[in-house]
């Protein structure tokens, strides 16, 4: 059995004031429905950077009060689907992400989602990576709008945040307040251009509460690894804090001294880049499964 969530509910800021759109029990599975980045306004291109509301940008639809979870509690949070809809958009223009520099124009494309590609244009079909861009708790302090990431989630735009991979959030508030949008079809890693394939989506979560544990930042795990996701100001901040998070967590799972365990991560441990373009950058640090394996960690248990 499922609850769904509809498109009627949904915030551009991540707040512990945020009224609950849905309320549920740990362990139930939530059917979310989730608008484009932006909001389903671009739907052809002669939109023009004046015809689009800058205001409705990054909805999350939620927010989800979890019932049994409190803070310092972790939201436990596996992608069990993402289907997406029939055709995204991306946009570039004039301060937009690592070429706006050198833009004069700002230009909308539409891309038809057909048999399982992305069609580019005439010569090109692009395989999806379907992926969720922005998805989080409430923060511990004041609201985040949802362009910005940060240790409660947020617009990590991470390729990693797909179907069959789980997150694990630190909750800062009572309810957790989960939401989730800025959904793609594709997109790689940095984002450089501020917008991957941008299209709405219906995502299958399952949500639980891990009690006796606790996390400064959001985690990732898939059957490839786990990864670390940090967001900093600086993308060397972050890729630095990422690394210390990993480490924090699982060298005290081994018979390892810290000396060793760092020779292991620098041995097998892979530094890399989530998003370059949010007002935060976010980077992650990824450990292979084999090592969680050879040392029999289980996270969470």
């Amino acid at each position: 059995m499922h609850t769904f969530l509809s498109t009627d509910r949904y915030i551009y800021a991540m707040d512990k004031n945020n009224e609950p759109a849905l309320m549920v029990k740990a362990g139930t599975q939530v059917v979310i429905d989730t608008f484009d980045c932006f909001q389903n306004q671009i739907q052809t291109e002669d939109t023009t950077f004046q015809t689009v509301d800058w205001n409705q940008i990054n909805p999350a639809t939620g927010p989800i009060y979890i019932e049994e979870a409190m803070p310092g509690d972790i939201l436990k949070v596996h992608i069990d689907s993402i289907e997406l809809g029939d055709k995204g958009v991306m946009t570039v223009g004039p301060d937009l992400g690592v070429m706006g520099h050198r833009m004069n124009q700002f230009t909308a494309k539409i891309i038809p989602i057909l048999d399982g590609k992305a069609i580019f244009n005439e010569k090109l079909s692009l395989p999806l990576n379907p992926m969720i861009g922005v998805i989080g708790v409430a923060p511990a302090g004041e609201g985040v709008n949802n362009g910005t990431p940060g240790a409660h989630g947020g617009n990590m735009d991470t390729t990693l945040i797909t179907t069959g991979a789980t997150l694990y959030f630190p909750v800062f508030h009572e309810g957790a307040l989960f939401a989730l949008g800025d959904c793609h079809a594709a997109m790689g890693d940095g984002e450089i251009g501020v917008s991957g394939i941008e299209i709405p989506a219906k995502v299958s979560v399952t949500l639980d509460v891990v009690k006796g544990h606790s996390l400064r930042y959001p985690l990732l795990e898939n059957e490839d690894g786990v990864a670390s996701l940090v967001s900093k100001e600086s993308l060397d901040d972050a890729a630095n804090q990422a690394v210390e998070e990993m480490i924090d967590l699982l060298q005290p799972e081994t018979d390892l001294s810290l000396e060793e365990f760092t020779m292991l991560m620098s041995a097998v441990g892979q530094s890399q880049i989530s998003q370059i373009v949010d007002p935060l950058k976010t980077a992650r640090f990824f450990v292979p499964k084999y090592v969680l394996e050879a040392y029999h960690i289980d996270l969470f248990k």
